[in-house]
């Protein structure tokens, strides 16, 4: 039996959420099992924001449409369209979307995103 050289992701696992956000992970624990590695194309609402969080991986996101809001060290960061960020491992962090307008992305993270390691903090 021939072993494929690639992937092709056609349907990515919709992560269940309560707070409006889209969340497509394409390569991850939930969609595949993927350990290595995460990547997730996101939608954010107006006006959501998640609590602050500690995690034990690092998390590149890249900004499609719209803005989005990192708070690092009191320090409120904000990504339009075409923006980057790498935020490091063990770096507290709040992620938000402050705006009037939905903020689409893509977040990639290392090793896979996972609920456990993301230290989120009780509001």
């Amino acid at each position: 039996m021939k072993k494929e050289k690639y992937t092709i992701q056609r349907s990515p696992f919709i992560v269940p959420t309560t707070d409006g956000k889209l969340i497509e992970e394409h390569v991850g624990l939930a969609t595949n099992g993927e350990k290595e590695l995460s990547i997730a194309h996101m939608i954010a609402p107006p006006g959501w924001s998640e609590p602050y969080q500690t995690p034990t991986f690092d998390e590149y996101t890249y900004v499609i449409k719209g803005k989005k809001q990192f708070t690092i060290n009191a320090e409120d960061i904000i990504l339009k369209a075409g923006e980057s960020i790498k935020i490091n491992k063990n770096t507290r962090v709040r992620y938000a979307n402050p705006f009037e307008e939905a903020c689409e992305y893509l977040a990639i993270c290392l090793p896979a995103f996972s609920i456990d390691q993301a230290n989120r903090e009780e509001e």
